[in-house]
């Protein structure tokens, strides 16, 4: 039994052919299969061989029991059409009688193929389903979808042989009625004829009556899964959205692709079956006609999202993929065609809009299929916004806030169909700026509205305010995925965080159900500093991204910290110990913290000036702290050397011939004076912080601007 459920799980996978070579209607049909299942399965065919006649008794008791639980099946079933199609394949199974091990062999060669079919073909698809369980449900309903067309499929059959047997007995009878010898018919063979009549046609009324009760059931059953389609496809376009702000997505649409594929199929049969029927069911074809048009429709995905923040006159691509592709009827190529649209025509996309907000460059592209992936793309290469119209702005709203899409459209005719179908999709929001300083507030658009919107909303709306705890949560994707780590920032990290965002640097409790505001998150600058929340962690996590990936992901990075965390962790350790930690007070910096002896013999906390990227691309942090004498052991208790010694640079080979070697060193404070007594240390000029000096070497400033001298 275990076998057949799994087979069962991929019967939609199987073309027409394919399950009549499996299954031949004629000799072992895949009503015996399912009907026996079990019984079949606890059964010793692998041992049949054709030339083995001694075996010819125990492939005849088979048969015997096979036909025999097949009648008896068919008796105990309420249901007339399983009761006659059960019937009759038993009787169609007699023609084994005369050589039962061709019985035995051919059931054991269906096992083996069902086998291999398992192997080679289910596995992989399961895997490709996504969200577990519920695939597998996906499955199954499918499965019997399949499984009820092809009983109405057989009914009709039964019907229309069933028609003409009854067409013939009415004409015979109808024949020896007109007969000119009165006693031609006997009146008992008359009356059996009457009988066998009337029988007839109750057969023929109730498999009509079956019939069209089976159609509505397969409609119903096409509805609900052509529904959990849709829900499917706009699950993975959701997911694609989240895939932004660093949330996991599986990007194949194969599966959805052979959903969407067998879904038309089933849906053409039905309306084959319609045709066939001859009779008028408007309601059940009116249905259907629905049906085709919504998944038509549905099936164009934009697989490869433009980029999010666009700037005019900058080059840019995009992919959509039509699921139908191998559906669409040959002959004139498909032409898609791209447009950029607003918040407001994305809110009432009926049609094409008339209005272009904007100017697209290359916004044409071909409906083509790839033979080898299975998938129909249009691919838009070298696209470019050449102008932008604007909507008018209220208030303090940026240019950055402001939400586009870009809308793809063409006309398209699928097999089988009558009429072509107009579709549409539209992409996720996109922002358009004009200039690369605007990046930056265009993407803190994008984040917030790709974490805070809600599925099925109204384009492009999202919430003003949404609780702390949504927003760490939303930094701690962006940051782990934008780094490519797998280390979290961590509770300490999260508090501080809030601390900065809310202004509340003495605030201890939980701050996770405060709600925090777009103008907090990007509009509004910080306490004391020159910007938004949002800029700063955007810089630090650049510069963590570019410089300091494996620091941060050995955890040897403190990372986030307050300095009155910072001082009640560190004021009881020993001189020299130092943590690292993302500046506060600039973006995209990095500083060390360390204990050093007072000038009344205690102790003080001293911050080292952050270093930039600028910095750590001329040094990089690993040597700038082996260089750093006054610091020896990371927090709480790590020698240094133990723990960055693999991040130091090893010593370059002395120049050839008699020129005098030179090297880089970071040095701080009086170090720094004792190497440069013409250069007395300004405790107050910009390159000092605590008393310190900067601790980029003036060798470091002269060596660059050498450099630039060099290229100049």
């Amino acid at each position: 039994m275990a076998q057949w459920k799994s087979v069962s799980q991929m019967l939609t996978h199987l073309t027409d052919e394919t399950l009549s070579s499996l299954y031949p209607p004629n000799a072992f049909p895949i009503e015996v299969r399912y009907f026996l299942a079990e019984w079949i399965e606890g059964q010793r065919w692998d041992d049949f061989v054709l030339e083995n006649v001694e075996q010819k008794i125990q492939a005849q008791a088979l048969l015997d029991q096979t036909i025999s639980m097949l009648q008896s099946i068919a008796q105990q079933s309420t249901n007339v059409v399983d009761k006659m199609k059960l019937m009759q394949i038993s009787k169609n199974m007699t023609i084994f009688q005369q050589q039962p091990l061709q019985f035995g062999v051919m059931v054991r060669d269906i096992l083996k193929e069902e086998r291999v079919l398992l192997s080679t073909a289910v596995q992989p698809q399961f895997q490709q389903y996504p969200n577990g369980e519920s695939s597998f449900a996906n499955m199954q309903d499918l499965d019997h979808l399949v499984l009820k067309v092809l009983d109405v499929q057989d009914i009709r059959q039964k019907m229309q042989q069933l028609q003409a047997d009854l067409n013939w007995d009415r004409e015979n009878y109808e024949s020896l009625q007109g007969a000119i010898q009165p006693n031609v018919l006997d009146p008992i063979e008359k009356q059996k004829l009457q009988t066998h009549i009337q029988q007839l046609e109750f057969n023929v009324k109730a498999m009509a009556t079956k019939r069209f009760q089976l159609l509505q059931e397969c409609v119903d059953c096409l509805d609900q899964c052509q529904t959990r389609l849709i829900g499917s496809l706009k699950a993975w376009r959701w997911d694609q959205h989240k895939a932004t702000i660093g949330q996991p997505f599986d990007d194949n649409l194969n599966t959805l692709q052979t959903w969407c594929e067998q879904l038309l199929g089933v849906n053409g049969k039905l309306r084959e079956e319609l045709l066939l029927i001859g009779e008028p069911m408007p309601e059940l074809k009116e249905r259907l006609g629905k049906l085709l048009q919504v998944l038509i429709q549905s099936s164009l995905i934009v697989d490869k999202q433009p980029p999010q923040v666009i700037k005019t006159q900058s080059k840019f691509s995009t992919t959509v993929r039509y699921l139908l592709g191998e559906k669409v009827a040959p002959g004139k190529p498909v032409l898609l065609k791209v447009q950029i649209i607003n918040e407001i025509q994305a809110r009432n996309l009926g049609g094409v809009p008339n209005d272009n907000v904007g100017e697209l460059i290359n916004n044409t592209a071909i409906l083509e299929h790839n033979t080898s992936s299975k998938s129909t793309c249009a691919t838009f290469r070298n696209m470019s916004i050449k102008k932008i119209k604007r909507a008018d702005r209220k208030g303090s709203e940026s240019v950055t806030e402001e939400k586009f899409a870009l809308l793809f459209s063409t006309e398209i005719t699928i097999t089988g169909c009558d009429t072509p179908y107009r579709i549409q999709m539209i992409s996720h929001p996109v922002v358009v700026i004009v200039h690369g300083s605007q990046d930056n507030n265009a993407l803190a658009t994008i984040i917030w509205d790709c974490a805070f919107s809600e599925p099925d909303r109204v384009p492009f709306l999202v919430p003003e305010r949404v609780p702390w705890r949504m927003m760490y949560s939303t930094l701690n994707s962006k940051f782990t995925s934008e780094v490519m780590t797998q280390h979290n920032l961590d509770q300490y990290n999260q508090h501080f965080l809030a601390q900065k965002i809310f202004d509340k640097p003495d605030f201890a409790d939980d701050f996770s159900n405060i709600l925090v505001s777009w103008a907090q998150f990007n509009k509004e600058v910080l306490s004391g500093r020159p910007f938004t929340f949002w800029q700063w962690f955007e810089g630090v996590m650049e510069l963590t991204k570019k410089h300091l990936k494996e620091y941060w992901s050995e955890g040897l990075i403190f990372g986030f910290i307050g300095k009155q965390h910072l001082h009640l962790i560190l004021k009881d350790r020993p001189n020299g110990t130092f943590l690292l930690r993302f500046s506060d007070s600039e973006i995209g910096g990095i500083t060390i913290a360390y204990v050093s002896a007072s000038e009344n013999g205690g102790q003080k906390i001293q911050n080292i000036q952050p270093f930039t990227k600028r910095d750590l691309e001329i040094r990089c942090l690993g040597d700038r702290i082996r260089d750093i004498s006054h610091i020896t052991c990371l927090y709480p208790d790590f020698p240094k050397h133990d723990v960055f010694k693999k991040f130091y640079t090893e010593p370059q080979p002395p120049p050839v011939g008699d020129y005098i070697p030179v090297s880089l060193q970071t040095k701080i404070g009086t170090d720094a004076n004792s190497d440069s007594p013409q250069t007395p240390a300004n405790p107050g000029s910009p390159h000092s912080v605590g008393g310190f000096s900067n601790t980029n070497d003036q060798m470091d400033l002269d060596l660059e601007q050498l450099l630039q001298t060099m290229v100049d």
